[in-house]
């Protein structure tokens, strides 16, 4: 009697939510895992399973390693402002006719309090800053910092896991932390920076939602830039107990 083949996922990573799909699945002896990490991040945090570091050469690279690989489906838990990327598997799924879902952890809602500012980009939330503060506390990480470096009257307080390269805001300290982050640690950070005004992206969950709750008690504007929806006809599931639900509908 011949046994079921192993069948092989693939995760494109780098969130918690993938690592934590990536352990849920790695124990199955039906399955071969292996997570995709970008690369941008110097010591990333290992899923469980096969790692594999680096890009993929866009979709038509994408493609290739999927048809070369014998991925029977494909999960894109990438960080949800990971846009191109997640264009990519978009496209290089539908090409070799491989399952996809997008795992997006649910956004951040405001909530009595709060006083947002939505920006659909970057290069928005740095023309909205000059009206609201002087003294930023600005968390979108170490990519993008280009869109505020023309603001000279700002200074910053620049919050990333690797130390960000030019162009970068004219007036900035860098500190370099990871996730996840007190309430109490937060609010002591903006009392001790004089932090006016916060700017952060709509990443969602709860690992570094506290200086959402730190800049509500503090009465300060909260400049949010707005996520790229997911791409069109892709499936998405919010947590990845979602996710395996699906992904053992789609490999049955």
């Amino acid at each position: 009697m011949n046994s079921a083949p192993v069948r092989h996922v693939l995760i494109l990573g780098g969130t918690t939510e993938a690592r934590r799909l990536a352990e849920e699945l790695a124990d199955d002896p039906a399955l071969r895992v292996t997570s995709s990490l970008a690369g941008r991040v110097a010591q990333p945090r290992l899923p469980a399973g096969q790692v594999r570091i680096g890009g993929f050469g866009g979709p038509e690279g994408m493609a290739r390693w999927l048809r070369e690989q014998h991925v029977d489906a494909l999960i894109d838990a990438t960080h949800p402002f990971a846009g191109t990327i997640s264009l990519n598997a978009a496209r290089a799924a539908a090409d070799v006719h491989v399952p996809l879902l997008a795992l997006r952890r649910p956004g951040w809602v405001p909530g009595p309090g709060d006083r947002w500012h939505w920006a659909g980009s970057l290069d928005e939330a740095a023309r909205l800053l000059p009206a609201l503060g002087r003294r930023i506390f600005l968390t979108t990480g170490r990519m993008g910092l280009a869109a505020f470096a023309q603001l000279t009257e700002q200074w910053f307080l620049v919050r990333s896991v690797d130390a960000p390269e030019p162009p970068t805001p004219p007036h900035m300290e860098v500190l370099l932390d990871r996730g996840p982050f007190t309430m109490e640690r937060e609010a002591e950070l903006l009392r001790r920076h004089r932090i006016d005004t916060l700017v952060t992206k709509d990443s969602g969950a709860g690992a570094t939602a506290a200086k959402l709750t730190a800049a509500r008690e503090a009465g300060l504007p909260v400049v949010v830039v707005r996520r790229p929806a997911a791409p069109d006809g892709v499936s998405v599931a919010p947590d990845p107990a979602a996710a395996l639900a699906w992904l053992r509908a789609t490999l049955s």
